[in-house]
């Protein structure tokens, strides 16, 4: 079995913090980050390659929402049988990233591959989580289309939003460590 190397495990670590920090808030507000879990979901795809990190955020994000209702006063609107569907959800998002692995190079273009990729699949997550509440949830047994198109107009927008802060700053952090590694590795002669 192949160990994770210091450097995936402090990712895979800053990732698991930074759910359990900001996934009690979907949208934010003025006193808290908004939910980094979409973002979280596909750099950990495509930081580390592992599957059990895909099954531990999976059981990261069900306990935080467990302890969020049960201890915090948090609404259990949304934990209906649809609730299921953000497995399939958040493994797009892993997957996406672990497809950015494979093709990313340090180029902008390769940002530009990085931004396209992932407007796709926080889309395809939104699609997905959205539509599964609205025609497995139960709450909107009578909703037609129109009416369910103008919900996805209402929260489409923060959902793809939120997603893109985290994986911007995560593009840019990237970046900048990324250009300070061989000046890094040149200092200590390694």
């Amino acid at each position: 079995m192949k160990l994770l190397s210091r450097r995936s495990m402090l990712i895979g670590l800053a990732l698991v913090a930074l759910m359990a920090a900001t996934r009690m808030h979907h949208f934010g507000s003025a006193l808290h980050l908004p939910d980094a879990s979409l973002a979280v979901f596909l750099l950990a795809g495509f930081f580390i390659a592992s599957p059990l990190l895909l099954v531990g955020l999976l059981l990261e994000a069900a306990a935080l929402d467990y302890v969020a209702i049960a201890h915090l006063g948090v609404s259990d609107y949304c934990v209906t049988p649809a609730y299921w569907f953000l497995i399939p959800t958040y493994a797009v998002l892993w997957f996406a990233g672990r497809y950015y692995a494979r093709v990313h190079q340090h180029s902008l273009r390769s940002l530009g591959v990085f931004a396209g990729l992932s407007v796709a699949a926080l889309s395809a997550a939104f699609l997905i989580s959205n539509g599964a509440f609205y025609w497995f949830s139960g709450r909107h047994p009578d909703m037609g289309m129109a009416e369910y198109a103008a919900r996805v107009v209402q929260y489409y927008p923060q959902y793809l939003a939120g997603g893109l802060l985290y994986l911007a700053c995560a593009a840019a952090l990237y970046a900048l460590l990324s250009a300070r590694a061989p000046v890094v590795a040149s200092a200590t002669g390694k």
